[in-house]
This record gives structure tokens, C-alpha cells and sequence, in this order.
């Protein structure tokens, strides 16, 4: 894989499971929304993570960031694991770890300036004069593309891509080594795409970020992703080089994802590969492989055993049966 000292983060057989309300308390139920995921992401570069909707994308993020706390596993992030940190360790490790959120509305309080909504990491941090913050505050609107005639606007009074940009600048205040983007474009206009894009590369770029991207835009992933990991109902299915993974899909699901991309190649059409059947219940996920019950190359050995993440080749993983070697 890679030698330790370039892994800013990492997670060892990480699993999230809620339980479910109403369940008999002698034989109580989970939703395993995140299964025995473990990760690798070097620092500096961009990581993404695909995957249908509720396939856990965001609640692994969520775990990453010590938003949630694991039912198993570690979260190892620049050799310290989180959830084992005193709340002041915690605290001060957690400042380096910080997110761009998916509706960039919701995620900004209406009632608050923007002087108000960027400044408040300093705030809570503390050590910091009015001056300083207003000053830091000015500096970032303006890196962003914003302007110190913003500091006193209110969310409300800007558009999608703006309130995406006031988003980043909050996010990146406290001058953060990682940086969760979860779908940080998809609530956007596609006019708006390429710019909030080109302006997390130029931020990454100025100040040597990780990125961890969530998306559903595989076109985007390609464009912008080092290495990247393909989420089906909580487990990972294929991980690697985002380039060698684009160059030899393997995983069945992967595939199935790919097709599925608009190609404007109009004189060698790829073939649209449509699952059949309905996504398994995260309560109630299947024995063996979670994807047999869909995959259109299943096996009787897919339903009865879990595959295990094995290198197919450098730098690339892959949990599929088609290529462990068993077939019974």
C-alpha cells in the first residue's frame, strides 16, 4: 500500500451500526449502516467515495470525523487514535479535521452574518481579538471570491455557489489538514460545478489539504481523485488508484456504477448494465456477499460467504468472489 508516514488518516475494521427503536429488547435489531471498513488515505492527496444513496458514504465521514462514535473498529488519524483521546486531545486533534457539508444552505445558521458564521470556529476556539477574527474572516471571504462588503449579508442574501464558498471558508478557518467535501456540488447548478471544483484544487494546492470526496458524479471522481473506494450497502467493494480502477473495472457493482456515466464517445457506446432486483435492507443484510442478490455473475459460494478484500494488482483492491479463487 503505502509507507505509514504518508497515511494522514486511516480506519481498521471500522463498523457503525444503530440500533433500531421499537426492536423487542430480548432480540434487538441494527441498522449496520457501516461494516469492517478499512481505509488508507495519504496526505495531500483527494480520496473519493462512491456509491449509491444510503450506501453509508456520509456516515463513514461522520465516523471519520469522531462525529459518530464507532461500534467497532479504529479511526487513526496522524497516528492518534481518535476515539481512544481524552475530550482536550480530542478537542485539539479535532480542530485539523473539518467538513464541507452537502446542502449549503441548511448548514449555515439564517440568523447569523456571514462575519458571524465564518468567524465562529475562532470564537469557540478562543485567544483571538474582534480585530483578528474580522481581519482573518475578510482574508478568507476574499480567497474564496467574496468580498469585505459580505461581512455583514446573511445567507439568505446570497446564491447556491456563494453560500458553497462562505461554506469552505468556514470550513478551512482554522487552517485544517483534512477536509471532508461531502457531495460538495451536488445541491449546485452544473454552471456552478467547475467553479466551487477549481476552487477546492487551488485551496488544496495553497495548502497541502488531504480531501476525502464524497460524490455520485463518477465523472468528477475520474477528474479530480487520486484514489478512490466503491460503497455498496456498507461494505467496500473495489478501492484503489482511481486511474487503474477507471482503466480494469473489475467489482460486477462497479461496473454496473460506470456504465451508467453519460459518455459523449457517440461512436464506441458503452453498454448500459441494469440491475435487477431492490437494494437489501441494512437490518437485514444478505449471509454472504451484500451485492449476490443483484450481482448478474452470482455464484451458490456469494451466498454463503462474505469475499474479502484481495489485490488483484497494484494498488488495487477487490472484494469479489469472480476473483478469490473460490467458486464453491
Amino acid at each position: 500500500m503505502t509507507d505509514d508516514k504518508n497515511i494522514i488518516v486511516s480506519t481498521q475494521n471500522l463498523s457503525v451500526h444503530f440500533p433500531v427503536r421499537g426492536s423487542l429488547p430480548f432480540k434487538k435489531k441494527y441498522v449496520k449502516a457501516v461494516s469492517n471498513v478499512s481505509l488508507n488515505i495519504r496526505r495531500g492527496e483527494t480520496y473519493g467515495l462512491v456509491g449509491e444513496s444510503g450506501c453509508g458514504k456520509s456516515t463513514f465521514a461522520n465516523a471519520l470525523l469522531g462525529m459518530i462514535k464507532p461500534t467497532e473498529g479504529k479511526v487513526i488519524f496522524e497516528g492518534k487514535d481518535l476515539n481512544s483521546l481524552s475530550k482536550k486531545e480530542f478537542k485539539q486533534t479535532r480542530r485539523n479535521m473539518q467538513m464541507i457539508f452537502q446542502d449549503p444552505y441548511s448548514s449555515l445558521n439564517p440568523r447569523f452574518d456571514i462575519l458571524q458564521i465564518i468567524g465562529e470556529p475562532m470564537v469557540i476556539r478562543g485567544g483571538y481579538t474582534d480585530e483578528e477574527i474580522e481581519e482573518r474572516v475578510v482574508e478568507l471571504l476574499e480567497l474564496v471570491g467574496l468580498s469585505r462588503e459580505d461581512l455583514h449579508r446573511y445567507p439568505s442574501d446570497f446564491s447556491g455557489g456563494q453560500r458553497q464558498r462562505i461554506g469552505i471558508a468556514r470550513a478551512i478557518i482554522l487552517n485544517p489538514s483534512f477536509l471532508v467535501c461531502d457531495e460538495p456540488v451536488s445541491a449546485l447548478d452544473v454552471s456552478v460545478h467547475a467553479q466551487i471544483l477549481n476552487l477546492l484544487d487551488k485551496l488544496q494546492k495553497q495548502r497541502n489539504m488531504t480531501y476525502l470526496f464524497i460524490s455520485h458524479n463518477l465523472a468528477v471522481v475520474k477528474s479530480i481523485c487520486d484514489h478512490m473506494a466503491v460503497m455498496y450497502l456498507g461494505k467496500v467493494m473495489e478501492c484503489g488508484s482511481t486511474q487503474t480502477i477507471y482503466d480494469n473495472t473489475l467489482h460486477p457493482y462497479t461496473q454496473a456504477l460506470f456504465s451508467a456515466v453519460l459518455d459523449i464517445d457517440v461512436d464506441n457506446k458503452r453498454e448500459r448494465i441494469v440491475l435487477q432486483g431492490d437494494i437489501p435492507s441494512p437490518i437485514d443484510p444478505p449471509a454472504g456477499c451484500r451485492f449476490c442478490k443483484r450481482c448478474p455473475h452470482a455464484m451458490p459460494i456469494c451466498s454463503q460467504k462474505e469475499p474479502e478484500l484481495i489485490e488483484i494488482e497494484p494498488d488495487h483492491m477487490i472484494a469479489c468472489h469472480l476473483y478469490s479463487g473460490e467458486k464453491e
